[in-house]
């Protein structure tokens, strides 16, 4: 999996960026087939950051979240709950919950026990 962290209108300590690598990488708890997560920070505007993340899935699915808040380390946290759902929700969705017949158990036909007959 590969994270890219970019900022727009200045410039992200390396604490900050090592405290978002490390929270993106959590998302692989929820699903281990993410391929991309790509992290936008906005500093423009002075009171608000605006902090948006694209997760993408295998089999061209990207999940979204944004989130502004005056603290960036707490917009990230939220755009992580915001992640997690998402990725809950998509996995619960591709997953097959019905028990299918194996071709054995389709093609036979009962057999009789014995004294049955």
């Amino acid at each position: 999996m590969q994270i890219k962290i970019s900022a727009r209108h200045g410039h992200l300590s390396e604490d900050t960026q090592q405290f978002i690598r490390e929270k993106m990488e959590k998302l692989l708890r929820y699903f281990e087939r993410l391929t991309l997560i790509d992290v936008t920070v906005d500093l423009k505007n002075d009171p608000q950051k605006l902090v948006e993340v694209i997760v993408s899935a295998e089999h061209k699915h990207d999940m979204v979240a944004r989130e502004s808040n005056s603290d960036i380390l707490a917009a990230v946290d939220l755009v992580v709950d915001k992640l997690e759902r998402q990725i809950s929700r998509y996995k619960e969705k591709i997953q097959d919950h019905r028990r299918r017949q194996s071709l054995g158990e389709v093609t036979s036909a009962p057999t009789p026990e014995p004294g049955e007959e």
